[in-house]
């Protein structure tokens, strides 16, 4: 079956506890069991994982670039965390890898500090969600399996 990842960067562990007025309520557990539901109705596998380290994102994002090569994935909905505005190796490898990747946002990042305002990922993303909460998953998730984007 083909999958899709969904990668979350540093901090999104925290989801629920950390500033909810900014994130919401709802933890991580609560955003990864919303996706299975959205993959198991595309039918589609969902490979969901979190990390607090630059590396390990970027050996994930390799290996869903050879999974997608193979035909086995669709591609990566990725929630960088802090690591979209300072990580020019994150940028470099979903390039590299070819990976059509959804870069998401639960919050509004333009509506806040002035140093959110920049992504070094979205200039190689097939596509960018921005504040639209937790859901934001979910509309990465369907952005792939439609396929409806240029990257």
């Amino acid at each position: 079956m083909t999958s899709i990842y969904v990668f979350n960067g540093p901090n999104l562990n925290l989801l629920g506890a950390r500033d909810p007025d900014v994130y919401g309520r709802q933890t991580l557990a609560d955003v990864q069991q919303r996706c299975q539901q959205v993959a198991a109705e595309l039918g589609v596998d969902l490979i969901f994982r979190q990390s607090n380290h630059e590396g390990e994102l970027i050996d994930w994002i390799h290996e869903a670039g050879r999974a997608v090569a193979d035909g086995q994935s669709l591609g990566v909905v990725l929630n960088a965390g802090a690591y979209t505005h300072t990580s020019v190796a994150l940028a470099d490898a979903i390039s590299g890898a070819f990976v059509p990747t959804i870069e998401i946002h639960i919050s509004n990042v333009h509506a806040r500090e002035a140093f959110r305002h920049h992504s070094y990922l979205s200039p190689v993303a097939a596509g960018v969600v921005v504040g639209l909460g937790t859901y934001g998953y979910e509309a990465g998730i369907r952005a792939l399996h439609h396929k409806g984007f240029v990257q």
